[in-house]
């Protein structure tokens, strides 16, 4: 599969080219200031990817503080609760797959700004009704454009900032980060100062999508995008199923979103259970998510110096080892210490991120990579959070559900490993088409 990245960005040469390919190919006499409008359009640009990264979490982290209340207020079973917190990976799976043929129809730019806008209307819509299945259904809607932004963003980075892949996917990672800690410390005490109702606690983060639909729409209307297709769309389909790469960062990236999910859906429950106050476990997750924004930052550049990354594979797998054992220990001792730990594991996500940059040399390449490592990985990770629910339920504990969490880091460094090597897709499966 091919995207709008392969009529721009076909060979070694146009990747050093610069960001706006259009205004170079400009004969109007006022061709001059094109540089400077390159230069606007690429902070614009930046901008938006910032705005998008805020936005890809909140859908979740805000509502793990504020579970039991929507329980309540919808009468959710427990069941569809532990449905709720594995909704995130299945509709990844499912509709980032579709990214790559909606890029190639109207550009991954102008996705990215329909992903926005679902966003918007799902966090707003699922905040106003009273029925469990269209909770779900709205949630899921949200998280389509959640699921297309995730697979697109990086091919944006990669087009558009070919020299910086390292910083812009620090600077992407770290927005998303913020965007997650924030979602999960404000969850609480921002529904106790709009009068203690979750559903406007739940809806005003769909202001924030609203605000970033503008600035895509602005990126969108100002770029004009060309789209692939045709032969030249054809000529840099790759068989990516023969790429042994390819598979393993499928498989790391679905580990890794496995134990970010579970955590992410869980952990305050889990500190709850220990006896930790609602709105201190909100803020404990929000640690979680807080340690990893200087981290996710970091950790993108000094992948990107390397030839490979197999030892932020280690690393991260034995943190998060560590995190997950205390926490079925002693959660309710050293309880920030255990969300350190978990926090900096889940760091491999940006890792993962850079990594699906690093094993591609086009943006054609990077898009299909993403598309097929997410939504595989995705949906390797979709039966974890229901599982961890799961495990609670049937055993009243977390001891059972914490050591499955641990012990999957183990086949995590194990791909990653693999993951982690300096190869490139292209290299492994040869093009369908020249």
């Amino acid at each position: 599969m091919s995207t709008a990245a392969d009529t721009t960005t076909t060979d070694g040469a146009a990747l050093r080219a610069p960001l706006d390919r259009p205004a170079e190919r400009s004969t109007e006499p006022s061709s001059p200031p094109a540089p400077t409008r390159s230069r606007y359009l690429s902070w614009l640009l930046a901008a938006a990817i910032v705005a998008a990264a805020l936005n890809l979490r909140p859908v979740v982290t805000s509502l793990g503080p504020l579970l039991d209340q929507v329980r309540s207020g919808l009468g959710m079973s427990a069941a569809a609760a532990g449905l709720l917190t594995a909704l995130p990976s299945l509709c990844f799976a499912v509709f980032g797959i579709a990214a790559p043929a909606l890029a190639r129809r109207i550009g991954p730019i102008s996705v990215v700004a329909a992903g926005m806008g679902a966003i918007s209307v799902g966090l707003l819509a699922r905040a106003f009704t009273g029925s469990t299945a269209f909770f779900l259904l709205l949630t899921a809607v949200a998280l389509a454009g959640v699921a297309v932004s995730n697979v697109l963003l990086p091919v944006v980075i990669k087009r558009y900032f070919p020299d910086r892949v390292g910083p812009m996917i620090g600077l992407y990672s770290m927005a998303l980060s913020v965007g997650t800690s924030a979602a999960a410390a404000a969850a609480v005490p921002l529904t106790a100062a709009l009068g203690g109702s979750w559903r406007l606690g739940l809806g005003i983060w769909g202001l924030l999508g609203a605000a970033a639909l503008v600035l895509w729409l602005v990126t969108a209307l100002l770029r004009r995008e060309r789209t692939a297709g045709g032969p030249a769309g054809q000529a840099t389909r790759l068989p990516i199923l023969r790429s042994r790469t390819a598979w393993a960062l499928a498989a790391f990236f679905g580990l890794q979103s496995t134990s970010a999910y579970a955590a992410m859906g869980w952990l305050p429950k889990i500190y709850q259970d220990a006896g930790v106050s609602e709105g201190a476990s909100g803020v404990l997750l929000a640690l979680v998510m807080v340690i990893s924004v200087p981290a996710s930052f970091v950790l993108p550049n000094l992948a990107v110096r390397r030839g490979d990354q197999r030892i932020f594979v280690v690393v991260l797998g034995l943190c998060g080892i560590a995190g997950y054992t205390g926490l079925a220990l002693a959660a309710g001792t050293a309880s920030w210490l255990w969300a350190c730990l978990v926090g900096l594991s889940m760091c491999a996500f940006p890792l993962a991120l850079t990594m699906i940059g690093l094993r591609a040399r086009t943006p054609g390449g990077v898009t299909q990579l993403s598309a097929f490592a997410q939504s595989v990985g995705y949906l390797i990770s979709f039966p974890g959070p229901f599982l961890v629910g799961s495990l609670y339920q049937s055993t009243g504990g977390w001891y059972l559900p914490l050591g499955f969490l641990a012990l999957l880091l183990v086949p995590q460094m194990a791909v990653g490993l693999r993951a982690a090597m300096a190869r490139h897709i292209e290299d492994e499966a040869r093009p369908a088409a020249a």
